[in-house]
C-alpha cells in the first residue's frame, strides 16, 4: 500500500460519520454509532446499562451465583441471622432462607414480569396508537376515549382489581400490569403518527398505492419505535414497583418463590429487630428501578434528534 492510498482511505470513524453513505447498512451503523456516542457521553447511563447488565447476568447464572436453595431454609440453626454470618452474607429469614440466594433467584422474576409486561404491552399501545392517529375521525374518537377510560384509573388500583377478579399468581400480576401500561403508549404513537401522516414523505408513499396498512406497519410504526422505547425504559421501574406492590399485598408471586416484594411483605415483622429481612429486597428494588430510571434517560437524550445540534 502506497502513501497515498493510506491517506485517502478513511478510518472507520470517518466512514461512520460520513455525511455521505454509500449503502443503508452505512447509514444505519453511521447513526447507531452518533446514538452510542452521544449515550456514552453520560456517565449515569452507562451505569444504568451496567446495573442492567448485571440484572441479565445474575438472572443468567443464578443456579451458579446463589449459595444457598432459594425455598428451603434451616429453622433449627439459621432463623433470622444478621448480615455477615458464616454461609450467610445478607443475613437469613424468618424460615432460615439465604436471603442472598432468594434475591438472586427473584431476579429471573424481576425479568419476567418486566420483559412479559413489555411484549404485551408495547405492541399494543403502539399498534392502537398508530391507527388512531393515520385514521382519525370516528376511529380515532372511539379509540382515544377507550384510552381515557383505563388512564382515568390510578395503575395500582386498577391492577388490584384485575388480580382479584382473575386470582392471585405471577401471571396474572403480569397480564393485570401489562392491561394498564399500554394507554401512554398508545397516546405517544398516536401523537407522533399525527405529526408524520401529512409529512411529503408518507404523501409520497400514499401516491405509490400504498394502502393504509402498509403504510401504518411499514412507514409509520418505525418512526415512533425511537419514543416507544424511550418510555418503555423509562416505565420499567414503575413495573417493577407495580409488580412488587402486588406481590407485598400477597396477589402476586405465591409463597414460597422468592419475589422481591413479597418478600418486602414478609419481613415487615421484624423490621425494628431483624431490619435486614426487609431491608435487603427494598434495596434491591431501589437499584433495579433506578438503573432503568438512569438508562431510560440516557436513551431519551440519545434518541432526541434535537440533541444532534447542541
Amino acid at each position: 500500500m502506497n502513501t497515498n492510498d493510506a491517506i485517502i482511505k478513511p478510518t472507520l470513524r470517518e466512514w461512520l460519520l460520513s455525511d455521505r453513505p454509500q449503502s443503508r447498512r452505512q447509514a444505519r451503523l453511521g447513526r447507531l454509532y452518533v446514538i452510542w456516542s452521544r449515550f456514552a457521553e453520560n456517565r449515569l447511563a452507562v451505569a444504568g446499562l451496567l446495573i442492567l447488565f448485571g440484572l441479565l447476568f445474575v438472572a443468567a447464572f443464578a443456579d451458579v451465583l446463589a449459595p444457598h436453595s432459594p425455598v428451603q431454609g434451616d429453622l433449627r440453626g439459621a432463623r433470622l441471622l444478621p448480615p455477615g454470618s458464616a454461609g450467610y452474607l445478607l443475613g437469613t429469614d424468618d424460615q432460615g432462607r439465604d436471603i442472598l440466594s432468594r434475591l438472586i433467584y427473584g431476579s429471573r422474576l424481576t425479568l419476567f414480569v418486566v420483559v412479559l409486561v413489555a411484549v404485551i404491552a408495547a405492541p399494543v399501545g403502539l399498534l392502537v396508537g398508530t391507527i388512531s392517529g393515520y385514521a382519525g375521525g370516528f376511529v380515532d374518537g372511539v379509540l382515544m376515549r377507550i384510552t381515557d377510560i383505563f388512564l382515568a384509573f390510578p395503575k395500582l388500583v386498577l391492577a388490584l382489581a384485575l388480580v382479584s377478579a382473575l386470582g392471585p399468581g405471577i401471571e396474572n400480576a403480569v397480564l393485570a400490569i401489562a392491561i394498564t401500561s399500554w394507554p401512554p403508549y398508545a397516546r405517544i404513537a398516536r401523537a407522533e403518527t399525527m405529526t408524520f401522516r401529512n409529512s411529503d414523505y408518507i404523501s409520497a408513499v400514499r401516491l405509490m398505492g400504498a394502502s393504509p396498512a402498509r403504510i401504518v406497519t411499514l412507514h409509520i410504526m418505525p418512526l415512533c419505535l425511537s419514543s416507544l422505547i424511550v418510555r418503555v425504559t423509562l416505565d420499567m421501574a414503575g413495573i417493577i414497583l407495580t409488580a412488587a406492590g402486588l406481590g407485598f399485598l400477597g396477589l402476586g408471586a405465591q409463597p414460597p418463590l422468592p419475589e422481591w416484594g413479597a418478600m418486602i411483605a414478609s419481613g415487615r415483622r421484624f423490621i425494628l429487630d431483624q431490619w435486614w429481612v426487609a431491608a435487603m429486597p427494598g434495596a434491591a428494588i431501589l437499584i433495579v428501578s433506578l438503573g432503568f430510571n438512569l438508562l431510560g434517560d440516557g436513551l431519551r437524550d440519545a434518541l432526541d434528534p434535537r440533541e444532534a445540534g447542541q
